[in-house]
C-alpha cells in the first residue's frame, strides 16, 4: 500500500513539476527570441534599442530617391531605413530596418543591388545591399570618415563618393569588390566635391564644389557644377550661377542636366538642355537646400531621371514627385511608410532652477601672480580681487565703478594696475596698493586701454591703446578693430607716450631685461622691439597638428617669453606648452610644432591636458599659472621635468616587464597644483506679489487657452493661473492691467550663441538684453565659442546685468583638442568650467 502511495506521490510530482517548468521554458525561448530580435536591430551597434516608434506616414522630410533602371521601382530613405515601393507608389516594404541610419540609396546599372551609406559598423561607411536583402557588403573601411552621395559608375564595377575626414571631402572611386579606393580629386586642397553623377558619356564625372565645408551667414552661392574628366584627370568648371548650383541629375541621353539652386531666399530646381546650353526654372520653390552648413546629406536631397529621360523624380514639400521636364504639371507619387524604428533609451535630464540665496561665480579671470610668488591678482564678474596662494581667503580691492580687467603686478609687489571701462567714464588706467588702499587714475585721457604691464624697474608702464569707439561701436565680440597703438606712461600716471603703431598685437611683457619689450603678434608670433618701436624683432612661432590635412597647424594665439630666457609659453588651442627659443638660427624666426612635443624641432613639454586660460608665468620663470572655470593651476617646471626623468626610468621597467610577462602598465603624467577660488554673491531674487490680468493666456496646459485670465506671480514663481475672478489674490499684491495682451511662458532657445564682448566686458550686452526683450527668458549655448559666458552668466544670475537665464557647455573640444577618444578628459574639462570636481577628484 506504501509502495503504491509513493509512486502515486512520484506521478504527482512529476506532474508539478511538469507543470512548473513548461511555463519557464517558454519563457526562455521567448527571451531567447526577444534577445536574438535585439541584437537583430541592434545591428551590432553598442546602443540597445529600448522603445520602438511603429507609425504610418505619408510625408516625409529630407527624402533621397533612385529610380530602378527598368523603370518599375523607386527606392528611398525614410527614418534611417531603406524603402522600395512600385514606380506608380504605394506601400514601402522596407530593405532595412535597426538602429543604423541607412540612407542616399542609388540603385546599381544592374538594378540588383543598392549602394547607400550606413553607421552599422559604428562609423560611416558605403555599403550595397542586394536588392532581396540577401548579401550586404561594406565597400569602404574605417571608422573615422564621413561619406555622402555614393553613385554606381556605368559600368556597375566602382562606386564614387564623396569621403570627408580629415580636411574637406573629395571624391573617392571604390571597386565593390573591396580595396581600399583611390582619390580622383586633390587640388585645390580647400575645395569640397560631393554629389557625383553620370550621364551618357561615362568618360565624365559631374560633381558640385564649393570652397570650405561651411560658411556662417553664407551668400547662397556656395557651390557651383565641375566635371571632372576620367581619362585626362583635368577639372572643369560647368556653371557660375548667383544662387549656387548643386545636386547635379543628368537624364540618360544625354540631353538634359538638372540641378539645385538658390533664388533670393528660396531653392529651385533648374535644368539645362546640354545641346544647346538653354536654362530655365524645372520646379520652384522646393525642399530648402543645405548650402550654408556642412550638407552631411548632401546639399539637397538625391533625385533621378526616369529611364525615358522624360521626367526627374524628386521630393519637396514632404512629397515625391514626378516633374515633366516639358513643364508641365508635376504629378505626386503617393506613398505610405509603416515606420518600425527602433530607437535607445529616452534620454531625459532636469534642469533645475537654483533658488538659492547665493552662488558661487563660475570663472575666475586675468591670473597675475605678485612678484613673491604668494599672492595672486584676478578678476571676477568685472572686480578686482587679491588671494594669498594656494586657496587663501580673496578680497575685493578698491576700485572705480566700472568693469576692470586685466591686473598686473609691480616689480616691488606694492602696487597692482589694471584697466576699466564705463559709459561715463569710458577707459582708463588705474592702480591700487596690493591692500586696497590709494586707489589712482593714471591715464588722463580716456581711451580702450587692455593688457598694462610694468617696465621691470617700475618706472613705466606699457599698455596697448585703442581709440574708444572700437568698443563702443562693435557690435558683436571682437572689439579691438582698427587701428591700435603701443604706449607707455609714467608709473604715476601721466600723458601717455607712443612707442609704435601697431595692429594685432597681444601680450606686451618683459623678460628681466628693461631693453626690450617683447609682445605677441598674430600671424607671426613672437616678437620685440625697443623703445622707441626701433629693431623689430622675431623670435619664434608655434603651430599645433594639422588634424591630417596639408599644409601647416594652427598657430599659437599667445606665446609669452620666460622672464628667464629662453623659455616662452605657448598657447594653441586651449593647451599651453613651453617651447625653447632658439638662438642663431638665422633672420628668419624658426616655426615650432607642438603636435608630438616628443618630436618637436626644439625641447618642448606640454603641461596640459584639458587645456587651460589666462596662463601667465611666475616672477622666477619656473612657474606657470593658469585658470580654468574657477580653479588655479601652478605648474612647477622643475618637478615637472624630475617627474618626467623618473617617467622616463619606469618606462624602461615597463619595457623589460612587458618583456618577461607582457602586462602593460600606464604611468600617471605630472599634475599641476589645483585649488579653488570660491567667491560668493548674492543671487537677484524678486520679491513680492504680482498679478497680470485680464491677459489672453496661452497656458501650454494641452490646447487650453485663456481668453481673459490672471496670472499670480510670487517672487521668481508663477504661483497660480486661471480665468479672470477665479484665483485669489492676496491684499497687498501689485496689480498691472494687460488687457488686450497676449502672455505666453518665455521661449527656451535651445541653441543660442549671445556672444558678448570678449576680455573686457561689458556692464550691460545687447545680446543679452535683445533676447529677453523678445521673450527669450532662457537661452542654451551648445558652443560658446570662448569662456566669457560664464562671467555674463554669473552677471545675470547677480542681477547686474539683463538677460535670460544662461545654460551652456562651455567652449567647444575640437579635434584639434586631440581629444579624440578621452570621454574622461572631455569631461574634466566640462566640470572644471562648470564650478564642479576638482582635478584630484576626477576618475
Amino acid at each position: 500500500m506504501n509502495r503504491i502511495f509513493d509512486r502515486l506521490g512520484i506521478a504527482l510530482l512529476l506532474l508539478v513539476l511538469a507543470a512548473t517548468l513548461q511555463p519557464i521554458a517558454i519563457y526562455a525561448q521567448q527571451e531567447e527570441e526577444h534577445i536574438e530580435e535585439t541584437d537583430l536591430l541592434r545591428e551590432g551597434l553598442p546602443l540597445t534599442p529600448e522603445r520602438m516608434l511603429k507609425r504610418s506616414f505619408t510625408e516625409g522630410s529630407w527624402i533621397s530617391l533612385d529610380v530602378s533602371p527598368d523603370g518599375e521601382m523607386i527606392v528611398f530613405d525614410f527614418l534611417g531605413d531603406l524603402y522600395t515601393m512600385p514606380f506608380s507608389g504605394g506601400v514601402a516594404e522596407p530593405v532595412t530596418q535597426g538602429m543604423a541610419f541607412d540612407g542616399q540609396p542609388r540603385f546599381s546599372p544592374d538594378g540588383q543591388s543598392i549602394a547607400f551609406v550606413s553607421d552599422r559598423s559604428g562609423g560611416d561607411a558605403v555599403w550595397t545591399i542586394s536588392l532581396d536583402g540577401s548579401d550586404t557588403t561594406r565597400i569602404t573601411r574605417g571608422e573615422t570618415s564621413s561619406y555622402q552621395s555614393p553613385e554606381w559608375t556605368p559600368d556597375g564595377d566602382y562606386v564614387v563618393a564623396t569621403k570627408q575626414n580629415p580636411g574637406q571631402g573629395k571624391l573617392w572611386m571604390y571597386h565593390r569588390k573591396g580595396g581600399t579606393g583611390v582619390q580622383l580629386i586633390e587640388e585645390p586642397d580647400d575645395a569640397r566635391t560631393m554629389g557625383a553623377a553620370f550621364g551618357a558619356n561615362e568618360r565624365y564625372i559631374w560633381y558640385a564644389r564649393r570652397t570650405g565645408t561651411w560658411q556662417y551667414n553664407s551668400p547662397g552661392r556656395d557651390y557651383q557644377l565641375w566635371t571632372y574628366d576620367r581619362e585626362s584627370g583635368t577639372n572643369s568648371n560647368q556653371s557660375g550661377r548667383y544662387g549656387g548650383a548643386f545636386r547635379p541629375t543628368l537624364s540618360p541621353d544625354g540631353q538634359w542636366l538638372v540641378y539645385g539652386s538658390r533664388h533670393i531666399s528660396e531653392t529651385g530646381l533648374r535644368i539645362r538642355d546640354l545641346t544647346n546650353g538653354d536654362e530655365r526654372w524645372l520646379a520652384f520653390p522646393v525642399q530648402r537646400d543645405d548650402q550654408e552648413s556642412r550638407a552631411a546629406r548632401d546639399a539637397y536631397p538625391g533625385m533621378s531621371f526616369t529611364p525615358d529621360s522624360r521626367e526627374v523624380v524628386t521630393f519637396y514639400d514632404g512629397k515625391l514627385w514626378r516633374v515633366p521636364v516639358d513643364g508641365s504639371n508635376p504629378t505626386e507619387i503617393p506613398f505610405r511608410v509603416n515606420a518600425e524604428v527602433p530607437m535607445g533609451p529616452e534620454v531625459d535630464f532636469d534642469y533645475p532652477v537654483e533658488d538659492s540665496p547665493t552662488f558661487i561665480a563660475k570663472q575666475v579671470r586675468d591670473i597675475a601672480p605678485s612678484p613673491n610668488g604668494e599672492q595672486i591678482a584676478f578678476t571676477v564678474m568685472g572686480d578686482l580681487y587679491v588671494t594669498s596662494t594656494p586657496g587663501g581667503d580673496s578680497r575685493r580691492l578698491s576700485q572705480p565703478d566700472a568693469v576692470t580687467s586685466m591686473p598686473a603686478w609691480s616689480p616691488d609687489g606694492e602696487r597692482i594696475v589694471f584697466v576699466t571701462y564705463s559709459q561715463e567714464e569710458g577707459g582708463h588706467l588705474y592702480s591700487v596698493r596690493s591692500n586696497g588702499a590709494d586707489l589712482e587714475r593714471l591715464t588722463d585721457q580716456p581711451a580702450f586701454y587692455t593688457e598694462p604691464v610694468w617696465s621691470p624697474n617700475g618706472g613705466r608702464i606699457v599698455a596697448i591703446r585703442a581709440p574708444s569707439r572700437t568698443y563702443e561701436e562693435a557690435l558683436t565680440q571682437n572689439v579691438q578693430g582698427g587701428s591700435s597703438d603701443l604706449v607707455w606712461l609714467p608709473d604715476q600716471g601721466g600723458s601717455v607716450s607712443l612707442i609704435s603703431q601697431v595692429s594685432g598685437l597681444r601680450k606686451p611683457h618683459f623678460t628681466k631685461s628693461q631693453q626690450r619689450i617683447y609682445a605677441f603678434q598674430t600671424g607671426t608670433g613672437l616678437i620685440s622691439m625697443r623703445w622707441d618701436g626701433s629693431d623689430r624683432r622675431e623670435h619664434v612661432q608655434v603651430r599645433g597638428a594639422n588634424n591630417g590635412g596639408s599644409g601647416p597647424g594652427p598657430a599659437a594665439s599667445l606665446i609669452v617669453m620666460s622672464p628667464e630666457e629662453p623659455k616662452a609659453l605657448a598657447q594653441v588651442g586651449n593647451q599651453l606648452y613651453v617651447v625653447t627659443v632658439p638662438r642663431g638660427v638665422g633672420v628668419d624666426a624658426p616655426t615650432i610644432s607642438v603636435a608630438d612635443p616628443d618630436r618637436a624641432s626644439f625641447p618642448v613639454s606640454q603641461l596640459t591636458d584639458i587645456g587651460g586660460q589666462f596662463p601667465a608665468w611666475g616672477y622666477s620663470g619656473q612657474e606657470v599659472h593658469w585658470a580654468l572655470g574657477n580653479a588655479h593651476f601652478v605648474y612647477d617646471l622643475d618637478a615637472g621635468g624630475r617627474f618626467a626623468d623618473s617617467l622616463d626610468v619606469a618606462r624602461g621597467s615597463e619595457e623589460e616587464d612587458e618583456k618577461e610577462d607582457g602586462v602593460d602598465s600606464e604611468v600617471d603624467r605630472y599634475k599641476p597644483e589645483e585649488s579653488r577660488i570660491q567667491i560668493e554673491f548674492e543671487r537677484d531674487i524678486p520679491n513680492g506679489l504680482v498679478a497680470l490680468t485680464g491677459a489672453r493666456i496661452i497656458t501650454m496646459k494641452g490646447n487650453e487657452i485663456l481668453e481673459e485670465g490672471d496670472i499670480l506671480i510670487r517672487d521668481n514663481r508663477i504661483e497660480s493661473i486661471g480665468p479672470s475672478g477665479s484665483i485669489s489674490i492676496p491684499d497687498g499684491t501689485e496689480l498691472l492691467d494687460v488687457s488686450g495682451k497676449t502672455i505666453v511662458p518665455g521661449f527656451v532657445d535651445t541653441h543660442a550663441h549671445l556672444r558678448g564682448a570678449f576680455n573686457v566686458h561689458r556692464s550691460q550686452t545687447w545680446s543679452y538684453a535683445a533676447n529677453l526683450a523678445y521673450g527669450v527668458t532662457t537661452a542654451r549655448d551648445p558652443q560658446t565659442g570662448s569662456s566669457d559666458v560664464l562671467t555674463y552668466e554669473d552677471m545675470v544670475r547677480a542681477g547686474r546685468m539683463l538677460g535670460p537665464r544662461i545654460y551652456s557647455t562651455g567652449q567647444g573640444v575640437f579635434s584639434g583638442e586631440g581629444s579624440q577618444g578621452r570621454a574622461e578628459t572631455i569631461f574634466r574639462l566640462f566640470r572644471h568650467q562648470n564650478d564642479k570636481d576638482v582635478w584630484g577628484r576626477q576618475s
